[in-house]
């Protein structure tokens, strides 16, 4: 688990209104346009690896911030409250540089740490197979040991940042069981299928990955032979808050957009937001709101605290993603027919709201985890704070 320091709360607000400045002076002014043309922001994320924004939750040492993971999250929901799909890319990021950072060897950290956290270089996630869905013991994606090599062939579908990565993290299977690699983009065989055609996160390159014969040295396995699946699932329940804080991010700008609109439009002589029946599904989409961001920072404060936190991600994560989806939802029902067409936000919100219920595992598994978990006994921590 990543080092982290507690920011003194001075420390922190200002971090996060350097974020909120950044994000308002610079992703704003391109967020829609680049989404409504499908253009993926590379130079986005070099701007944000310069100004320290991608690697907060590591080391100062190799590169990160070495801040919380409470208080990074809370940077992820600024980024998506403007730009979703950077927001998850951030998100993606972290969890990319995740294996390296906690099974890496020292000599592999230095090697390659400080320009991923740096933002130099952009990461992806290689986990998911087509034929496998939310099942990733059933992947079939192989890596033959070759002398000091080992030679990787296989597809790995829903890559984000699929064809626009500098570095993959590849789980595939090696004799020894499913094993993690780090795979750069330039390495031969690797190719990437056309982007996917997605509702929403059109900004956010998602494409299936082929390895065709891909060599990489042996000095690219992170930890042993068969350690793949733990680093995997270990890095899950942090991506998991990661996408938590970006669907708190969306549901807020839905509602700080719908209340906007309602304090200005007025039909029979008065704003709309002085009519009961709407003020009401306002004051409901601010109460979700505030009620799914209160579960991810609860969840990151265990995990700052090296507590248990996997069952209160799966809560964060299933809590946050149904609320964005429902707030979203009602904020094209706030803004009426206005909230139908592409001249406002909202709809562009409630599309990108609903994958947030789909990746880092369905909100059904995460129903699964939490069920799981309580009939096991685990002691969980959802009463400690």
């Amino acid at each position: 688990m990543p080092a982290t320091r507690v920011l003194p709360d001075e420390e922190s607000t200002a971090l996060l209104q350097l974020t909120r400045d950044l994000c308002t002076r610079e992703l704003l002014p391109q967020a829609a346009q680049a989404e409504a043309t499908e253009t993926f922001p590379r130079e986005t994320f070099r701007l944000l690896g310069r100004a320290g924004l991608l690697g907060l939750p590591y080391p100062e040492e190799h590169g990160g911030g070495g801040v919380s993971y409470e208080v990074y999250l809370q940077v992820v929901e600024e980024i998506a409250s403007v730009w979703a799909s950077v927001g998850v890319g951030v998100s993606v990021h972290a969890l990319s540089c995740f294996g390296l950072f906690t099974r890496g060897t020292e000599e592999q950290r230095q090697r390659w740490l400080p320009e991923m956290l740096g933002g130099e270089l952009l990461g992806a996630y290689c986990l998911s197979e087509a034929h496998a869905g939310s099942d990733p013991s059933a992947m079939r994606t192989k890596a033959v040991r070759d002398g000091d090599s080992y030679v990787i062939t296989g597809a790995k579908a829903w890559t984000t940042h699929g064809g626009q990565a500098d570095f993959y993290k590849v789980m595939a299977r090696a004799d020894g069981g499913i094993s993690c690699f780090l795979v750069p983009a330039d390495a031969e065989g690797l190719t990437a299928d056309a982007p996917e055609r997605k509702m929403g996160l059109t900004g956010s390159a998602t494409a299936t990955m082929r390895f065709d014969g891909v060599r990489v040295g042996a000095d690219r396995l992170l930890g042993q032979e068969g350690d793949g699946l733990r680093i995997a699932l270990a890095g899950l329940d942090s991506g998991r808050l990661g996408i938590a804080a970006v669907a708190v991010g969306l549901a807020q700008a839905a509602v700080d957009h719908a209340v906007a609109y309602a304090r200005e439009r007025e039909q029979f002589g008065r704003r709309i937001i002085d009519f009961q029946g709407l003020s009401f599904l306002l004051a409901d989409m601010e109460a979700a709101t505030l009620s799914a961001r209160a579960t991810y920072l609860h969840a990151a404060r265990l995990r700052d605290r090296g507590l248990p936190f996997g069952r209160e991600a799966s809560v964060a994560k299933l809590v946050a993603t149904d609320a964005a989806m429902k707030v979203t939802t009602d904020a094209v029902q706030v803004l009426g027919g206005y909230g139908y067409t592409k001249d406002f936000p909202v709809e562009r919100f409630m599309r990108e709201a609903k994958v947030t219920q789909i990746f880092e595992g369905t909100n059904q598994i995460q129903r699964m985890v939490i069920a799981r978990s309580l009939a096991k006994g685990d002691a969980g921590n959802l009463h400690t704070d």
